[in-house]
Protein backbone atom coordinates (compact mmCIF):
# COMPACT_ATOMS: atom_id res chain seq x y z
CA UNK A 1 0.00 0.00 0.00
CA UNK A 2 1.35 3.20 -0.90
CA UNK A 3 1.99 6.27 1.74
CA UNK A 4 -0.31 8.51 0.01
CA UNK A 5 -3.24 5.41 0.00
CA UNK A 6 -2.20 5.36 3.98
CA UNK A 7 -2.48 8.95 4.78
CA UNK A 8 -6.26 8.76 2.74
CA UNK A 9 -7.57 6.47 5.32
CA UNK A 10 -5.35 7.39 8.28
CA UNK A 11 -7.52 10.64 8.10
CA UNK A 12 -10.94 9.02 7.41
CA UNK A 13 -11.07 9.08 11.75
CA UNK A 14 -11.56 13.14 10.89
CA UNK A 15 -14.56 12.98 8.51
CA UNK A 16 -16.34 9.75 10.27
CA UNK A 17 -15.86 10.58 14.13
CA UNK A 18 -15.43 13.81 14.17
CA UNK A 19 -16.49 14.63 17.79
CA UNK A 20 -14.81 12.00 19.14
CA UNK A 21 -11.47 12.81 17.32
CA UNK A 22 -11.60 16.52 18.47
CA UNK A 23 -12.61 15.30 22.25
CA UNK A 24 -9.25 13.29 22.13
CA UNK A 25 -7.34 16.27 20.68
CA UNK A 26 -8.11 18.16 23.12
CA UNK A 27 -7.76 15.87 26.00
CA UNK A 28 -3.81 15.42 24.40
CA UNK A 29 -3.87 19.35 24.14
CA UNK A 30 -4.59 19.60 27.72
CA UNK A 31 -1.80 17.46 29.70
CA UNK A 32 0.63 19.20 26.87
CA UNK A 33 -0.60 22.36 27.50
CA UNK A 34 -0.51 22.31 31.66
CA UNK A 35 3.38 20.88 30.82
CA UNK A 36 4.00 24.11 28.55
CA UNK A 37 2.67 26.15 31.13
CA UNK A 38 4.16 24.98 34.50
CA UNK A 39 7.75 23.92 32.62
CA UNK A 40 7.52 28.05 31.19
CA UNK A 41 6.38 28.81 34.34
CA UNK A 42 9.75 27.49 35.98
CA UNK A 43 11.69 29.09 33.12
CA UNK A 44 10.18 32.40 33.49
CA UNK A 45 10.77 32.62 37.18
CA UNK A 46 13.86 31.73 36.69
CA UNK A 47 14.90 33.77 33.90
CA UNK A 48 13.68 36.67 36.00
CA UNK A 49 15.73 36.15 38.85
CA UNK A 50 18.80 35.54 37.87
CA UNK A 51 18.66 38.61 35.14
CA UNK A 52 18.01 40.82 38.27
CA UNK A 53 21.33 39.93 39.73
CA UNK A 54 23.58 38.90 36.95
CA UNK A 55 24.78 40.86 33.59
CA UNK A 56 27.17 39.65 31.29
CA UNK A 57 30.05 41.50 32.90
CA UNK A 58 29.10 40.41 36.48
CA UNK A 59 29.30 36.65 35.25
CA UNK A 60 33.24 37.20 34.74
CA UNK A 61 33.74 39.01 37.94
CA UNK A 62 35.43 37.89 40.95
CA UNK A 63 34.89 38.93 44.53
CA UNK A 64 38.12 39.09 46.77
CA UNK A 65 38.14 38.63 50.28
CA UNK A 66 40.57 39.00 52.74
CA UNK A 67 41.47 36.09 54.68
CA UNK A 68 42.01 35.63 58.63
CA UNK A 69 45.98 36.59 57.98
CA UNK A 70 46.31 40.69 58.89
CA UNK A 71 48.88 40.43 56.17
CA UNK A 72 46.37 39.49 53.48
CA UNK A 73 45.27 43.30 52.90
CA UNK A 74 42.87 44.44 49.85
CA UNK A 75 45.64 46.79 49.37
CA UNK A 76 47.13 48.81 46.02
CA UNK A 77 50.15 46.10 45.79
CA UNK A 78 47.57 43.62 45.35
CA UNK A 79 45.93 45.60 42.83
CA UNK A 80 48.72 45.97 40.92
CA UNK A 81 49.52 42.56 40.76
CA UNK A 82 46.10 41.73 39.54
CA UNK A 83 46.29 44.86 36.88
CA UNK A 84 49.90 42.55 35.57
CA UNK A 85 47.95 39.27 35.56
CA UNK A 86 47.05 37.48 32.08
CA UNK A 87 43.94 36.49 33.27
CA UNK A 88 42.15 39.42 34.42
CA UNK A 89 40.92 42.45 31.91
CA UNK A 90 40.11 44.91 34.61
CA UNK A 91 40.14 45.36 38.60
CA UNK A 92 37.47 47.34 40.23
CA UNK A 93 38.16 48.50 44.11
CA UNK A 94 35.82 49.61 46.82
CA UNK A 95 36.48 51.89 50.00
CA UNK A 96 33.92 52.90 52.18
CA UNK A 97 33.93 55.43 54.72
CA UNK A 98 30.64 57.12 56.93
CA UNK A 99 29.73 60.51 56.57
CA UNK A 100 27.70 63.50 56.96
CA UNK A 101 25.30 64.61 54.01
CA UNK A 102 24.10 67.82 53.91
CA UNK A 103 21.24 68.35 52.05
CA UNK A 104 19.08 71.65 51.39
CA UNK A 105 20.81 72.29 55.23
CA UNK A 106 19.22 69.18 56.49
CA UNK A 107 22.04 66.69 57.81
CA UNK A 108 22.33 63.61 58.26
CA UNK A 109 24.86 60.69 58.40
CA UNK A 110 24.79 58.00 55.81
CA UNK A 111 27.61 55.41 54.20
CA UNK A 112 29.57 56.51 51.25
CA UNK A 113 31.35 54.26 48.89
CA UNK A 114 34.10 55.46 46.57
CA UNK A 115 34.36 53.08 43.39
CA UNK A 116 35.25 53.38 39.77
CA UNK A 117 32.37 53.64 36.91
CA UNK A 118 33.63 49.52 36.04
CA UNK A 119 31.62 48.73 39.48
CA UNK A 120 28.47 48.74 38.63
CA UNK A 121 28.63 46.51 35.68
CA UNK A 122 30.78 43.57 37.58
CA UNK A 123 28.23 43.86 40.52
CA UNK A 124 25.43 42.85 38.34
CA UNK A 125 23.62 46.27 39.67
CA UNK A 126 20.62 47.93 38.45
CA UNK A 127 18.84 51.19 38.53
CA UNK A 128 15.51 52.34 39.45
CA UNK A 129 15.88 55.85 37.90
CA UNK A 130 18.30 57.66 36.37
CA UNK A 131 22.19 56.89 35.23
CA UNK A 132 25.33 55.24 36.29
CA UNK A 133 28.12 58.05 36.32
CA UNK A 134 31.28 57.57 34.22
CA UNK A 135 34.84 58.17 35.59
CA UNK A 136 35.40 61.42 33.69
CA UNK A 137 32.56 63.13 36.25
CA UNK A 138 33.63 63.23 39.76
CA UNK A 139 30.13 65.41 41.32
CA UNK A 140 27.78 62.68 40.39
CA UNK A 141 26.48 60.41 42.81
CA UNK A 142 24.17 57.61 43.22
CA UNK A 143 22.00 56.92 46.18
CA UNK A 144 19.87 54.29 47.85
CA UNK A 145 16.00 55.05 47.88
CA UNK A 146 16.64 55.09 51.59
CA UNK A 147 18.58 58.76 51.29
CA UNK A 148 15.66 59.76 49.63
CA UNK A 149 13.10 59.23 52.15
CA UNK A 150 16.10 60.30 54.73
CA UNK A 151 16.10 64.12 52.98
CA UNK A 152 12.53 63.98 51.55
CA UNK A 153 13.26 63.82 48.16
CA UNK A 154 11.29 62.97 45.55
CA UNK A 155 11.70 61.63 41.69
CA UNK A 156 10.37 65.11 40.75
CA UNK A 157 13.35 66.32 42.50
CA UNK A 158 15.29 63.61 40.90
CA UNK A 159 15.10 64.81 37.48
CA UNK A 160 15.13 68.25 38.42
CA UNK A 161 18.41 67.66 39.75
CA UNK A 162 19.26 67.57 43.23
CA UNK A 163 22.96 69.50 42.84
CA UNK A 164 23.81 71.23 45.90
CA UNK A 165 24.42 68.15 48.21
CA UNK A 166 27.70 68.57 50.83
CA UNK A 167 29.53 65.97 52.23
CA UNK A 168 32.01 65.42 54.92
CA UNK A 169 33.66 62.38 55.16
CA UNK A 170 34.41 60.48 58.68
CA UNK A 171 38.07 58.99 58.21
CA UNK A 172 40.17 57.53 61.06
CA UNK A 173 43.43 59.01 61.68
CA UNK A 174 46.21 57.46 60.09
CA UNK A 175 44.02 55.75 57.26
CA UNK A 176 41.28 53.37 57.00
CA UNK A 177 42.71 50.38 58.86
CA UNK A 178 40.22 50.91 62.17
CA UNK A 179 37.14 51.99 59.64
CA UNK A 180 34.99 49.55 61.18
CA UNK A 181 34.75 51.44 64.50
CA UNK A 182 34.22 55.29 63.55
CA UNK A 183 30.22 55.65 62.93
CA UNK A 184 28.39 59.21 62.46
CA UNK A 185 26.70 58.62 65.79
CA UNK A 186 30.26 59.85 67.38
CA UNK A 187 30.44 62.99 65.77
CA UNK A 188 29.20 65.72 67.76
CA UNK A 189 27.04 68.22 65.47
CA UNK A 190 30.22 71.02 66.60
CA UNK A 191 33.37 69.07 65.72
CA UNK A 192 31.34 69.68 62.33
CA UNK A 193 31.32 73.20 62.78
CA UNK A 194 34.79 73.07 63.46
CA UNK A 195 36.18 70.67 61.46
CA UNK A 196 38.65 68.97 64.42
CA UNK A 197 39.43 65.07 65.09
CA UNK A 198 36.60 63.53 67.79
CA UNK A 199 38.01 61.85 70.12
CA UNK A 200 41.15 61.56 68.77
CA UNK A 201 40.16 58.97 66.64
CA UNK A 202 38.66 60.14 62.76
CA UNK A 203 39.34 63.75 61.71
CA UNK A 204 36.31 65.23 59.02
CA UNK A 205 37.58 65.58 55.45
CA UNK A 206 34.99 68.14 53.79
CA UNK A 207 34.65 67.26 50.13
CA UNK A 208 35.06 71.32 47.52
CA UNK A 209 32.65 70.36 45.40
CA UNK A 210 28.90 70.16 45.77
CA UNK A 211 27.22 66.95 44.27
CA UNK A 212 24.14 66.27 42.43
CA UNK A 213 22.30 62.96 41.98
CA UNK A 214 22.23 61.06 39.33
CA UNK A 215 20.79 57.78 40.12
CA UNK A 216 18.87 56.09 42.43
CA UNK A 217 19.19 52.31 43.30
CA UNK A 218 16.33 50.80 45.18
CA UNK A 219 16.62 50.53 48.64
CA UNK A 220 14.52 51.33 51.77
CA UNK A 221 16.81 50.17 54.38
CA UNK A 222 20.39 51.35 54.31
CA UNK A 223 21.29 54.99 53.31
CA UNK A 224 24.52 54.78 51.33
CA UNK A 225 25.87 56.72 48.31
CA UNK A 226 28.32 55.52 45.56
CA UNK A 227 30.78 58.39 44.67
CA UNK A 228 33.77 58.68 42.24
CA UNK A 229 36.95 57.34 43.62
CA UNK A 230 38.95 59.79 42.36
CA UNK A 231 37.50 61.91 44.74
CA UNK A 232 40.04 60.52 47.62
CA UNK A 233 42.93 60.90 45.84
CA UNK A 234 44.45 63.05 48.76
CA UNK A 235 43.13 60.66 51.65
CA UNK A 236 45.47 57.94 53.35
CA UNK A 237 44.01 54.66 52.08
CA UNK A 238 45.65 51.88 52.99
CA UNK A 239 43.50 49.17 52.87
CA UNK A 240 40.17 48.91 50.21
CA UNK A 241 36.75 47.17 51.33
CA UNK A 242 36.17 45.23 48.28
CA UNK A 243 37.88 43.99 45.26
CA UNK A 244 36.42 43.04 42.17
CA UNK A 245 38.19 41.06 39.44
CA UNK A 246 36.99 40.50 35.76
CA UNK A 247 38.28 37.64 34.13
CA UNK A 248 39.09 38.24 30.33
CA UNK A 249 36.79 35.16 29.17
CA UNK A 250 34.32 32.88 31.14
CA UNK A 251 37.13 30.08 30.81
CA UNK A 252 39.72 31.94 32.71
CA UNK A 253 37.52 32.22 35.65
CA UNK A 254 37.82 29.23 37.34
CA UNK A 255 41.55 29.16 36.77
CA UNK A 256 41.89 33.13 38.33
CA UNK A 257 39.71 31.88 41.39
CA UNK A 258 41.98 28.81 41.84
CA UNK A 259 45.22 31.48 41.47
CA UNK A 260 43.84 33.81 44.09
CA UNK A 261 42.59 31.16 46.61
CA UNK A 262 46.48 29.93 46.12
CA UNK A 263 47.59 33.16 47.28
CA UNK A 264 45.49 32.93 50.25
CA UNK A 265 42.34 34.92 49.84
CA UNK A 266 38.91 34.10 50.01
CA UNK A 267 37.18 34.49 46.64
CA UNK A 268 33.50 34.25 45.59
CA UNK A 269 31.53 35.30 42.43
CA UNK A 270 27.91 35.66 41.38
CA UNK A 271 28.39 33.00 38.88
CA UNK A 272 28.50 30.41 41.51
CA UNK A 273 25.57 31.53 43.00
CA UNK A 274 23.64 31.66 39.35
CA UNK A 275 25.07 27.93 39.29
CA UNK A 276 23.14 27.49 42.39
CA UNK A 277 20.48 28.98 41.71
CA UNK A 278 20.36 27.24 38.39
CA UNK A 279 20.34 23.58 40.30
CA UNK A 280 17.81 24.43 42.21
CA UNK A 281 15.09 25.64 39.73
CA UNK A 282 16.35 22.61 37.67
CA UNK A 283 14.59 20.73 40.39
CA UNK A 284 11.45 22.90 40.54
CA UNK A 285 11.15 22.42 37.00
CA UNK A 286 11.33 18.90 37.01
CA UNK A 287 8.17 18.94 40.01
CA UNK A 288 6.43 21.07 37.90
CA UNK A 289 7.03 18.92 34.67
CA UNK A 290 6.02 15.82 36.94
CA UNK A 291 2.60 17.65 37.51
CA UNK A 292 1.45 18.05 33.80
CA UNK A 293 3.08 14.86 33.12
CA UNK A 294 0.01 13.39 34.92
CA UNK A 295 -2.55 15.29 33.05
CA UNK A 296 -0.74 13.70 29.90
CA UNK A 297 -0.83 10.36 30.55
CA UNK A 298 -4.79 10.87 31.70
CA UNK A 299 -4.60 12.02 28.07
CA UNK A 300 -2.78 8.75 26.91
CA UNK A 301 -5.22 6.83 28.20
CA UNK A 302 -8.08 8.48 26.64
CA UNK A 303 -6.14 8.03 23.72
CA UNK A 304 -5.86 4.32 23.88
CA UNK A 305 -9.43 4.06 24.66
CA UNK A 306 -10.04 6.13 21.19
CA UNK A 307 -7.97 4.06 18.88
CA UNK A 308 -9.19 0.49 20.67
CA UNK A 309 -12.54 1.44 20.19
CA UNK A 310 -11.80 2.72 16.42
CA UNK A 311 -10.46 -0.66 15.79
CA UNK A 312 -13.61 -2.25 16.95
CA UNK A 313 -15.46 0.01 14.76
CA UNK A 314 -13.48 -0.85 12.10
CA UNK A 315 -12.85 -4.94 11.91
CA UNK A 316 -14.93 -5.95 9.03
CA UNK A 317 -13.12 -2.91 7.41
CA UNK A 318 -9.99 -4.15 8.29
CA UNK A 319 -11.79 -7.73 6.91
CA UNK A 320 -12.40 -6.29 3.56
CA UNK A 321 -9.02 -4.34 3.04
CA UNK A 322 -7.24 -7.89 4.02
CA UNK A 323 -9.41 -9.64 1.79
CA UNK A 324 -8.58 -7.50 -1.41
CA UNK A 325 -4.58 -7.95 -0.78
CA UNK A 326 -4.29 -5.38 2.13
CA UNK A 327 -0.78 -7.04 4.34
CA UNK A 328 -0.61 -6.92 7.86
CA UNK A 329 1.88 -4.19 7.76
CA UNK A 330 -0.41 -1.80 5.79
CA UNK A 331 -2.82 -2.60 8.49
CA UNK A 332 -0.39 -1.66 11.06
CA UNK A 333 1.08 1.20 9.27
CA UNK A 334 -2.78 2.78 8.95
CA UNK A 335 -3.66 2.83 12.96
CA UNK A 336 -0.25 3.79 13.85
CA UNK A 337 -0.30 6.89 10.93
CA UNK A 338 -3.78 7.85 12.97
CA UNK A 339 -2.54 7.53 15.99
CA UNK A 340 0.75 9.55 15.17
CA UNK A 341 -1.66 12.42 13.56
CA UNK A 342 -3.56 12.37 16.91
CA UNK A 343 -1.07 12.35 18.82
CA UNK A 344 1.15 15.48 16.91
CA UNK A 345 -2.37 17.68 16.30
CA UNK A 346 -2.51 17.32 20.06
CA UNK A 347 0.87 18.77 20.13
CA UNK A 348 -0.33 21.77 18.48
CA UNK A 349 -3.21 22.04 20.28
CA UNK A 350 -1.37 22.11 24.01
CA UNK A 351 0.58 25.10 22.48
CA UNK A 352 -2.30 26.82 21.68
CA UNK A 353 -3.71 26.27 25.15
CA UNK A 354 -0.83 26.68 27.01
CA UNK A 355 0.34 30.07 25.38
CA UNK A 356 -3.47 31.02 25.93
CA UNK A 357 -3.09 30.42 29.83
CA UNK A 358 0.25 32.16 30.06
CA UNK A 359 -1.40 35.39 28.22
CA UNK A 360 -4.20 35.30 30.90
CA UNK A 361 -2.47 34.42 33.72
CA UNK A 362 0.28 37.52 33.07
CA UNK A 363 -2.95 39.67 32.07
CA UNK A 364 -4.39 38.83 35.60
CA UNK A 365 -1.43 39.46 37.12
CA UNK A 366 -0.37 42.97 35.55
CA UNK A 367 -3.65 44.04 36.82
CA UNK A 368 -3.01 42.97 40.32
CA UNK A 369 0.35 44.47 39.99
CA UNK A 370 -0.89 47.82 39.11
CA UNK A 371 -3.59 47.82 41.85
CA UNK A 372 -1.03 47.10 44.60
CA UNK A 373 1.31 49.54 43.22
CA UNK A 374 3.94 47.27 41.35
CA UNK A 375 5.38 46.92 37.62
CA UNK A 376 3.45 43.88 35.42
CA UNK A 377 5.86 41.93 33.93
CA UNK A 378 6.20 38.20 32.10
CA UNK A 379 6.72 36.16 34.16
CA UNK A 380 6.84 33.04 31.49
CA UNK A 381 9.57 32.24 28.96
CA UNK A 382 9.66 29.41 26.65
CA UNK A 383 12.34 28.26 25.16
CA UNK A 384 12.48 27.49 21.64
CA UNK A 385 14.07 23.75 21.76
CA UNK A 386 11.48 23.14 24.51
CA UNK A 387 8.37 23.75 21.73
CA UNK A 388 10.19 21.55 19.55
CA UNK A 389 10.36 19.14 22.18
CA UNK A 390 7.14 19.04 23.48
CA UNK A 391 5.63 18.78 19.86
CA UNK A 392 8.08 15.50 19.32
CA UNK A 393 6.70 14.32 22.80
CA UNK A 394 3.04 14.48 21.80
CA UNK A 395 3.72 12.99 18.51
CA UNK A 396 5.91 10.00 20.10
CA UNK A 397 2.91 9.70 22.98
CA UNK A 398 0.19 8.95 20.38
CA UNK A 399 2.17 6.33 18.55
CA UNK A 400 2.88 4.50 21.51
CA UNK A 401 -1.03 4.80 22.09
CA UNK A 402 -1.47 2.94 18.85
CA UNK A 403 0.98 0.13 19.09
CA UNK A 404 -1.30 -2.22 20.98
CA UNK A 405 -4.40 -1.35 18.68
CA UNK A 406 -2.41 -1.28 15.69
CA UNK A 407 -0.60 -4.98 16.37
CA UNK A 408 -4.13 -6.57 17.10
CA UNK A 409 -5.56 -5.05 14.02
CA UNK A 410 -3.17 -6.42 11.95
CA UNK A 411 -3.45 -9.85 13.61
CA UNK A 412 -7.04 -10.02 12.85
CA UNK A 413 -8.38 -13.06 10.77
CA UNK A 414 -10.19 -11.39 7.84
CA UNK A 415 -13.23 -14.52 7.73
CA UNK A 416 -13.27 -13.63 11.28
CA UNK A 417 -13.30 -9.84 10.93
CA UNK A 418 -15.80 -10.12 7.88
CA UNK A 419 -18.53 -11.82 10.58
CA UNK A 420 -17.87 -9.24 13.03
CA UNK A 421 -21.00 -7.20 14.31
Amino acid sequence: MKILDILQLSTRIFKTNKMRTILTVLGIGVGIGAILFLVSLGYGLQKVILDKIASSDSLLALDIISGTSKELKLDQPLIERMVKNPLVSEVSPLVSFNSLIDVNNFNGGAEVEFVKSSFFALSGMELEMGKFFDDKTENEIIVSTAILKLFNLSETDITKGVNDIKMTIIVPKGGNENLSSATTTEVDSRALDENKNVEGEVELKELPQKFKIVGVVKNDNSPYIFLNIANIKDFNISEFNQLKVKAKTQKDVDKLRGEIFDMGYGVSSISETIDQANKIFAIIQIILAAFGVVALIVSAIGMFNTMTISLLQRTREIGIMKSIGAKNRDVKKLFLTEAFLIGTLGGGAGLAIGFFLQGIFNLLLGLLAKTLGGVAMDIFYTPTWFILLIIGFSSIVGLLTGVWPAIRASKLNPLDALRYK
